[in-house]
């Protein structure tokens, strides 16, 4: 009877709660993550920083009170805390560090880093928070009829969209002057390269990120590459249908592009099952990474070692191959620490076959109903990414092996040979790690990682190129044609017309643009030789970041194309196409026939 009774007194003002609470929580969220932003950034006295710590901290206890009055208002308390299971713990962990640093002076989260080695834990755990509150921002705006009304653009102009603002913001964080160790700030191009190279998972570098960027700046270089392996798109859907009552039909067609699913309605539980394995996957590549760094590798404190640990994790299953050593792999700590090549090949290879598929092989539902019914075979789409990929690694790690085994690699024994040829099959996939000298490569494989690199990973994944599938359906249909079939058939199933037109015009809009900007290319920086900028720029629009060493080296006008390459490469250049399009007005009509001598 209290609760009802409760319930009633609450219930005339519970509207008028909620929107000033709404209100409120828009404003503080942007000026928490101002207020980061400024702190990080640009301010160097201890006294000022400490002011605008307090100034968050008191922000994020108002955050803690919000959800209390939320909870006050919500009639089915029960219900409220199951759906908002998430929030509620992250303001669990707020107010009792809130209450051990300001009542009983032991800053609870300061005191359980501090004593695993891990720098700047409080402002992780400050900048975490306030990113979580800004998705839950941009979910609640995305949700509102205002922007129903008034965004009435594709799903593919969002997914482009999106990236360009995530580019953005990255390369005006990378400028701040206290994002780089040497005094004053990034260059703008410098910035906006590194910002891309990053969101669009590439890898590509003008500078060295280890040595040249502060924590502050590889962190926000491991927040880019994190929400642009994904899709920052993905994110906001993810955590909209999380907090919220679920997402719409508008989010399940967008999702069904970006991913490219079988269905609309599997994108439902494929979006969530996408980011929790993501985590998981990226946890568990983290922990091994850290169990096998090697002797050789030497870590100032166990925080580093963590650090180290999940930016190259993340970087691997993201297939961005960044890395926070100099020469990537190759340098000389972690040359030889074969197991850890071989979880980052791992992490890369999982990353790279696509969402779909892993979910549909991997995931624990698939794994017990195969176990259930063993007759049950793969979707059609894990079947030709698993079998393409596993054919192209094949060649690749043979290929390398024989192309190399008296160049780069006759200083290893044999085992030792083949790890590093596969490592390299496996990293030409769109990942960008190197465990050799790419510039001492021989022509003859070169040639070969330019057209690995150009086929690229698999649908649904996070890396580039023209995607296995694409190049499976054109063999395909070649073969068909060549055997004077009239319909292309796999796996007991006809691919549509319509699907091999649509593999034939990716391939041709890719060809045509890697051609056109080699062509600017050898322009801008006559300086290299057009074999080494054909190997740059297919690596750039493939977002697979192997580089003979030229990157830095490049003219301004070089690197602002290299920007536009890697860019179409991750948003995809069909997605591009149709994004630029206009509808056509009708179909329902057919010219006579001819035909057009070719070949």
């Amino acid at each position: 009877m209290s609760t009802e009774r409760l319930n009633r007194a609450l219930y005339g003002s519970k509207l008028t709660a909620y929107a000033i609470m709404r209100r409120t929580t828009y404003l503080l969220t942007l000026v928490s993550v101002g207020l980061l932003v400024y702190a990080h950034g640009m301010v160097e006295e201890p006294v000022t920083l400490q002011q605008l710590y307090y100034a968050i901290d008191a922000i994020l206890a108002i955050f803690v009170i919000i959800y209390l009055i939320r909870i006050l208002y919500a009639f089915d308390r029960a219900r409220f805390l199951r759906r908002t299971k998430l929030e509620g713990i992250l303001m669990g962990i707020i107010l009792i560090n809130q209450l051990g640093t300001y009542g009983l002076d032991t800053p609870v989260i300061y005191n359980l880093f501090e004593s695993m080695g891990i720098p700047l834990s409080v402002e992780v755990y400050r900048l975490a928070v306030s990113l979580y509150m800004l998705v839950l921002l941009v979910v609640e705006l995305l949700e509102t009829k205002v922007y129903l009304k008034t965004a009435q653009f594709k799903p593919t102009t969002m997914f482009m969209f999106s990236f360009v603002v995530l580019v953005l913001l990255g390369a005006g964080l990378l400028m701040m002057p206290k994002m780089i160790v040497s005094p004053g700030s990034m260059r703008f191009i410098d910035a906006l390269f590194m910002a891309t190279s990053a969101a669009c998972v590439t890898g590509l570098a003008v500078v060295d990120l280890g040595t040249y960027f502060t924590f502050s700046g590889q962190l926000v270089m491991l927040m880019l590459v994190q929400l642009g392996g994904l899709g920052i798109l993905t994110f906001a859907t993810f955590f909209a249908s999380l907090m919220r009552q679920g997402i719409g039909i508008k989010q399940h067609v967008a999702m069904f592009e970006i991913l490219e699913s079988e269905s609309i309605f599997s994108t439902k539980n494929l979006l969530r099952n996408l980011v929790l394995m993501t985590f998981a996957i990226e946890a568990v590549g983290a922990v091994i990474i850290f169990m096998t760094w090697g002797r050789e590798a030497h870590f100032v404190t166990l925080g580093d070692k963590i650090f180290f640990s999940v930016f190259h994790a993340v970087s691997a299953f993201c297939n961005a191959g960044m890395s926070l050593y100099p020469e990537g792999l190759y340098t000389e700590p972690v040359r030889q620490a074969y197991v850890m090549h071989m979880t980052v090949a791992l992490l890369i290879i999982l990353g790279g076959i696509g969402f779909p598929t892993m979910i549909d092989v991997l995931s624990p539902k698939s794994m017990r109903a195969r176990m259930l019914t063993p007759w049950r075979n793969w979707k059609l789409l894990s079947r030709i990414t698993i079998y393409t990929s596993a054919a192209l690694l094949a060649l690749g790690t043979v290929g390398f092996l024989l192309l190399e085994y008296f160049n780069t690699l006759a200083h290893l024994n044999f085992a030792e040979a083949i790890i590093t040829a596969f490592f390299q099959s496996v990293t030409t996939r769109t990942a960008g790690y190197n465990t050799v000298d790419i510039a001492s490569l021989t022509v003859p494989t070169l040639l070969m990682f330019i057209f690995l690199m150009f086929i690229g990973a698999s649908p649904g994944s996070t890396g580039g190129g023209i995607k296995t599938t694409t190049f499976t359906i054109i063999l395909l249909s070649v073969w068909t044609t060549i055997r004077g079939k009239r319909y292309v058939e796999i796996g007991n199933r006809t691919i549509p017309h319509s699907v091999s037109y649509k593999a034939f015009s990716v391939f041709a809009f890719a060809a045509m643009l890697n051609l056109f900007f080699l062509f600017i290319l050898t322009i801008t920086d006559p300086q290299f030789d057009i074999f080494r900028l054909a190997f740059e720029q297919v690596s750039a629009f493939a977002t697979v970041g192997l580089s003979t060493g030229i990157t830095a080296g490049m003219s301004d006008a070089g690197k602002g194309v290299l920007i536009v390459s890697m860019f179409i490469g991750r948003v995809g250049t069909l997605t591009l196409a149709l994004a630029l399009s206009t509808r056509a007005t009708t179909t329902a009509y057919k010219y006579p026939q001819t035909y057009v001598p070719v070949g």
